[in-house]
């Protein structure tokens, strides 16, 4: 695509964006500087998570700690129970560990570069690139999935991902304007979550319908192409309810590996072979339940057996009243199966 057709997409699309604009809580007007800690936070939410799903915990989050320093001062372990069921506990963790670096090292202000901005926690390519472009006006190429899908098509790029990638970035790059550059990329993602979606783009409404190779392809949906997905790996454990008087036992999980952080119901180990009893908490009579529960990760599915038992003597541990166990802030998989547990009681 050359220049001249490169900005004409630029400004066909702002635009649009300038009517059509999404009003979200962490976003400013189009032309409007946006809050950097919002966007930072909001981009970090949106990661594998819906706008549907997020707004209403990015209102209870902010009212809670509305800037670095409420955050940085944050306890983690509220941090966390605050993040359950977003998944990908690690960003929780950093989410805290920026705000810190930031009220420590930056005097409570976000560094307004792409690389001033990959230096913090947890602040990848895509998150720098968003945050500069969007809170701070820098032009840098912003490429989430909406922008992934919506630059395929535009270009017509028919190598499969991921090795796709670096050429729809390329071409991200052509068409993103010096001017504008965060305007440009919500645009882009407003395009693509709006109009240009996975199945049945609506292309008779898109402003950029006659610039795009896919929709004169007459298959613009084949765009980008998908490589086949390898076999999910399946494992096997068992989560340990553990009662005592009216309450419950719970842990806190290694800070590394999968929810890492997050207080949670004992387990034993994930096994390619279900486990048993193995990784019980305590001796004591463990009744394995009739019911399992199952989970999905990106990269493997879990079954987990549930397995209860009760214990009168003192024992070690957290524990947490049973009927306030929703305020504990329990990982989705571990709040399925309480729910499962209690309800066979």
């Amino acid at each position: 695509m050359d220049a001249k057709r490169s900005s004409t997409v630029a400004d066909r699309l702002l635009g649009w964006y300038d009517v059509h604009a999404r009003a979200l809580p962490w976003r400013a007007p189009p032309g409007t500087p946006a809050d950097p800690y919002r966007v930072w936070l909001s981009e970090v939410m949106l990661q594998q998570t819906t706008v549907a799903a997020v707004a209403p915990r990015f209102a209870a989050w902010t009212a809670r700690w509305p800037d670095f320093s409420s955050l940085a001062a944050a306890d983690e372990a509220d941090v966390m129970a605050a993040w359950a069921g977003l998944g990908y506990y690690a960003r929780a963790r950093n989410l805290v560990a920026t705000a810190r670096v930031v009220a420590a090292d930056h005097g409570g202000r976000f560094p307004d570069t792409e690389a001033q901005l990959r230096a913090l926690p947890g602040l990848g390519a895509y998150t720098a690139a968003a945050v500069a472009a969007i809170a701070f006006g820098r032009r840098a190429v912003v490429v989430d999935a909406n922008v992934e899908r919506v630059v395929a098509r535009l270009f017509a790029i028919d190598t499969p991902l991921p090795a796709a990638r670096p050429m729809i970035r390329a071409a991200a790059d052509t068409i993103t304007p010096d001017e504008r550059a965060g305007d440009f990329a919500q645009a882009m993602m407003d395009l693509g979550s709006g109009l240009c979606t996975v199945r049945a783009p609506k292309c008779l409404l898109c402003p950029l319908r006659m610039d795009c190779a896919g929709f004169a392809t007459g298959a613009p949906e084949m765009f980008p192409v998908k490589a086949k997905k390898a076999a999910r790996k399946q494992r096997y454990g068992t989560i340990f309810w553990l009662e005592r008087g009216d309450d419950v036992l719970l842990v806190r999980r290694p800070d590394s590996g999968l929810l890492g952080g997050m207080r949670a119901l004992p387990t034993g180990p994930w096994e390619t072979q279900a486990p048993g009893l193995e990784g019980a908490p305590v001796q004591a009579d463990w009744r394995l339940l009739a019911t399992t529960v199952t989970h999905g990760f990106t990269h493997m599915d879990l079954e987990l057996a549930l397995a209860v038992a009760r214990v009168d003597a003192h024992h070690p541990g957290s524990w947490w009243p049973i009927a306030d166990l929703a305020s504990a802030g329990l990982p989705t998989l571990f709040a399925k199966a309480a729910a499962a547990i209690r309800s066979s009681s």
